[in-house]
């Protein structure tokens, strides 16, 4: 029998590829990474000039969830991709990771409000860490010596940068890190969604955090969803959850009088344009993690704040003081530190392949 032209071409799993092969630069993680911060430093400098005119965060997430919903809907339509069909124990797996994005939105915002924006900084720059621990004790990663030192610059430098007025009550320091956590579950979750089912020999460790519901779910789950499919599901359940949320505080109420007399047609295209760039942010932070994983995107959000702070320096000629600027130098070369010992050890894990290949 004949061959197929596809049957020529190998699959993009085999090890017949040869050694000197490259990844394409549009698959790369700088890419990706390159996009992240485009988009992220965009979109949180966006943000903070329309609520000033729409102060309501919840129905602003939601507005994101719904741009998020149609654009996948019309790349689905143009066939840029295939919607999955979700079994139930797979549809129960999203719905339990819906919720932990909608409450990390809620506990985020609720904390805001109780703690001044320097401090809220200060300890959601510690996400790397926990970002560590809950996948060592959920899925059994272990972060090397040095990457873990790497992250002590990072850290330790957004403290630096964002010094200034700390003031904290109880309730606002226990749901700022309780929103911390939650940051960290939602990265982890975010690349387990993505990820490919593990082999029969290389079982996902277990651990007493993986036997508590909805850990005991999502420790193992594996959907093997592409970044615009995970998309496309999670928006719909977020815009729901984000419009109860605003029905609830009242929020809702707020609008529909904000709407009556100050929403002017600039502003309308305004809130439709924030859209767009969150729904471009969601894709790519979703192919970003999934390509640095979830701490690398981690310490990225860190070194995405240092930026924002230079970016707000040079558009809004911000003040700053000498310890703010060690701060920016420190995370920046924090950032640059981590992204070469975990380059390097890249490196030799292909290498160890290729031995035995």
């Amino acid at each position: 029998m004949n061959a197929t032209p596809n049957s020529l071409l190998p699959s993009p799993t085999s090890h017949s590829l040869p050694p000197t092969s490259k990844t394409p630069f549009t698959d790369s993680r700088p890419f990706w990474l390159t996009l992240y911060f485009f988009f992220n430093l965009g979109l949180t400098l966006y943000n903070k000039g329309v609520l000033v005119r729409f102060p309501f965060p919840y129905t602003l997430t939601a507005i994101h969830a719904l741009f998020g919903s149609l654009g996948g809907a019309i790349l689905a339509r143009f066939q840029v991709f295939v919607p999955p069909r979700l079994k139930k124990n797979e549809t129960t797996v999203l719905l339990a990771f819906s919720f932990l994005y909608s409450i990390n939105i809620v506990v985020s915002n609720v904390s805001l409000q109780l703690v001044t924006i320097p401090f809220h900084q200060v300890v959601r720059s510690t996400t790397p860490i926990f970002t560590i621990m809950f996948s060592a004790l959920l899925l059994g990663k272990s972060s090397s010596r040095w990457k873990i030192i790497t992250l002590i610059p990072v850290t330790v430098g957004v403290g630096l940068a964002t010094y200034g007025d700390y003031y904290f009550t109880r309730w606002g320091l226990i749901l700022t890190l309780l929103g911390t956590i939650l940051a960290a579950l939602k990265t982890i979750f975010t690349n387990v969604l993505q990820s490919p089912l593990p082999s029969l020999t290389d079982p996902t460790p277990k651990s007493f955090l993986s036997q508590i519901y909805p850990f005991s779910i999502l420790a193992q789950a594996r959907l093997h969803l592409n970044s615009l499919a995970l998309l496309s599901l999670l928006s719909p359940l977020a815009f729901v959850q984000c419009m109860v949320l605003a029905y609830s505080t009242g929020e809702l109420d707020r609008v529909r009088t904000y709407s009556q007399q100050e929403l002017t047609g600039a502003r309308l295209m305004a809130l439709a344009l924030n859209g767009c760039i969150a729904f471009g942010l969601n894709v790519v932070s979703f192919s970003a993690n999934k390509k640095v994983g979830a701490l690398g995107i981690t310490v990225a959000a860190n070194v995405k704040q240092v930026l924002t702070i230079l970016c707000a320096v040079m558009l809004f000629h911000l003040n700053i003081t000498a310890l703010n600027s060690l701060g920016i130098i420190l995370t920046l070369l924090g950032g640059a530190w981590y992204a070469r010992v975990e380059y390097m050890e890249k490196q030799e894990q292909q290498q160890l392949r290729n031995r035995t290949i």
